[in-house]
């Protein structure tokens, strides 16, 4: 199969293809679609709701979750002293900044929605992407969005339970509700998702402010023993130093969501990279100086025996006031969860648009002008993995695959480069920085195979895994699971007043 040009679609559609929806249309559906700049002929389409500000709070949002409340202790384990530790933070926002630099050329160049997939389907062919695709639909981001979901209801139970842990039967039922909750937000008005994200937003930052400005005032108190030998304990082995930045990598993960959402965001060109510049280093420095707070008042044995290390700050700086970190935790988790929702719905939007998932999935509500079955199909496989007890071991076993995907889409913008020089690029960035980026990615993921390699061998497993299924209902479709699709269709069609996408074909 010839590789596709930015312009073409990833995939003909077989299995997967888009029945005529002439028997879902209505005299109101037609009178909305002449009155409605947004759609026309026989599809409708994305409206560009997202503005500058919107954007900057939706990277910041779902980057700023729950990770760095606890993963500086997975950190230290790795860098053995809070001088690497340091170091390692500051170096995990540089690369996340150089990647998101570069994502900012993908974004622009390829102003699709559905990120690393889009930009994997353009350089690479359908297989590749299809193949990211699957990983995240089955692992990545319905794991992700479960985690976050779990924290969320953890710690806003804790102080119902504060001198043990709350019953799971409690904390699986609020997370599931939470992800019911934010899923119908999305499902109604994009103005909604924003405003949830820029409110939470502001109110996670304003926790981890709380924690910056306790740190200083007991610096201030002249308790620096702590960084008397900053450097002491350094472990410099290269399969620790990757693990260290995989945990740290953890806590910046979403830097690339926006590029998810490029078809509603207002002025794309100019938007999303100064949304990436505004908010990369904004996050940035705010987990360093967070880290240089955790590290003046707790030692290193204190942050190491800890499980949720803001919460044993603010037990220790709080006072009475302690329960208030627990709140703003949970307020992050909300935050960062809502944003996750929101992006990620349009890549399984987008991969069905080119007919890598059920077409159903491509609907979009005539009403409100949102992907309704994408958001409630990611809601239901969320839901599944809220109720599997080892979710967390999940991670364990794709966190290189993350890596390797991203290192492809970079990969993707050299391969660009070279094969289509005279495509319009409003971005350009730097040889050297794409480049840097790889050599980068290289040494985390080959330093993962020695360090891991059950987990390595696992992400490799799901991955490979994909290619018969590619095959089975892509390249050579089997005839009932495209009856069976195109009946899902146009059930989806009438239940959720949906119609195709107008531009179905990426």
């Amino acid at each position: 199969m010839a590789r596709v040009q930015a312009t073409d679609s990833l995939v003909p559609r077989q299995v997967f293809e888009i029945p005529t929806t002439s028997s879902v249309k209505s005299d109101r559906q037609m009178q909305n679609s002449s009155s409605d700049d947004s759609s026309q002929g026989s599809g409708v389409k994305l409206k560009k709701r997202i503005g500058l500000l919107d954007g900057v709070a939706i990277i910041v949002g779902v980057i700023v979750g729950a990770g760095i409340f606890v993963s500086p202790k997975g950190v230290l384990i790795y860098s053995g002293s809070i001088g690497q530790s340091l170091i390692v933070w500051v170096l995990c926002g540089v690369l996340s900044m150089v990647g998101a630099l570069c994502y900012a050329e993908l974004g622009t160049m390829i102003p699709k929605s559905g990120g690393d997939y889009a930009y994997i389907g353009t350089a690479f062919g359908p297989l590749p992407a299809f193949l990211y695709l699957w990983v995240a639909l089955l692992i990545l981001v319905p794991t992700g969005n479960a985690i976050t979901a779990l924290t969320f209801a953890q710690y806003l139970l804790k102080p119902f339970w504060p001198s043990c842990e709350a019953p799971i039967e409690a904390v699986q039922l609020l997370a599931a509700v939470m992800t019911c909750v934010l899923t119908v937000i999305n499902c109604y008005n994009v103005k909604w998702v924003t405003r949830v994200t820029d409110i939470f937003t502001g109110t996670k930052v304003f926790a981890l402010l709380v924690i910056v400005a306790a740190g200083v005032w007991y610096l201030f108190q002249g308790n620096t023993e702590h960084w008397e030998e900053p450097m002491r304990g350094t472990l410099t082995s290269p399969g620790l130093i990757a693990l260290a930045f995989y945990n740290g990598l953890f806590s910046f993960s979403g830097w690339n969501f926006l590029n998810f959402v490029t078809e509603e965001l207002k002025d794309p060109y100019r938007n999303l990279p100064r949304a990436i510049c505004i908010s990369m280093p904004v996050v940035t420095i705010i987990y360093v100086v967070t880290n240089i707070a955790y590290f003046s008042v707790l030692s290193t044995d204190e942050i190491l025996s800890s499980d949720a290390v803001a919460v044993t700050f603010g037990d220790k700086m709080l006072g009475f006031m302690s329960w208030l970190i627990p709140f703003f935790v949970a307020c992050s988790t909300f935050g960062s969860l809502n944003g996750a929702i929101f992006a990620s719905s349009r890549l399984f939007f987008v991969g069905a648009r080119n007919g890598h998932l059920p077409a159903a999935i491509s609907l979009i509500n005539i009403n409100c002008l949102t992907p309704v079955p994408s958001l409630i199909f990611l809601c239901v496989l969320t839901l599944v993995l809220l109720f599997i007890r080892n979710i967390y071991a999940l991670i364990n076993y794709v966190s290189y695959v993350e890596a390797l995907f991203t290192f492809l889409s970079v990969a993707g913008l050299l391969w660009l480069r070279y094969k289509q020089p005279k495509t319009e690029r409003p971005i350009r960035v730097s040889l050297a920085l794409p480049i840097i980026y790889l050599i980068i990615c290289m040494f985390l993921v080959i330093s993962s195979f020695f360090q891991s390699p059950l987990e390595v061998g696992v992400g490799t497993a799901i991955i490979l895994s994909g290619i018969p299924v590619y095959y089975l209902t892509i390249h050579r479709p089997v005839k009932w699971l495209t009856n069976l699709s195109q009946a899902i269709h146009l059930w989806c069609s009438k239940f959720f007043i949906c119609m195709p996408n107008q531009e179905k074909f990426d």
